[in-house]
């Protein structure tokens, strides 16, 4: 039919799987994290906070998920740009441009994100990739 798209869905099932495999990184190497997976649309799918994870880091790895994945790309790379002095994402008062939160995408579609929060930048960021590792999809931009 024309005008439609055969459009791939993140579902509730591939998200659970991802934040366990995120939460398995975390347990393995001693951090508390929060994380939080998103569809397309930035709209949750799955949220939890390990007991050892600071009571904020399930906002901040909300808020990391919502800007990968409504920004399409890695979190890190406008925490990048903002260090750089390329602050117009600042204008979004929903973005959270702080290393933590990976697109979720498929055959050049983005159909989700993950944000982590509650350990180190780069330490949020590879649970992430772990929750992304889960789905087999492959590296994160």
């Amino acid at each position: 039919m024309t005008g439609l798209s055969d459009t791939k869905q993140l579902t509730l099932e591939g998200a659970k799987a991802m934040g366990e495999a995120a939460i398995a990184e975390a347990v393995a190497n001693g951090w508390g994290i929060a994380v939080a997976i998103v569809d397309a649309g930035g709209h949750p799918l799955y949220l939890a906070r390990m007991e050892n994870a600071p009571v904020a880091s399930y906002r901040g790895a909300s808020s990391k998920a919502w800007t990968a994945a409504t920004f399409a790309r890695p979190t890190r790379v406008l925490d990048e740009g903002i260090a750089a002095g390329r602050t117009q994402v600042l204008a979004f008062a929903e973005a959270l441009p702080i290393q933590g939160g990976l697109p979720v995408q498929i055959d050049g579609a983005t159909i989700g994100g993950i944000g982590v929060g509650g350990a180190s930048a780069a330490q949020d960021e590879q649970c992430a990739q772990a929750g992304i590792d889960a789905l087999g999809l492959g590296e994160a931009a």
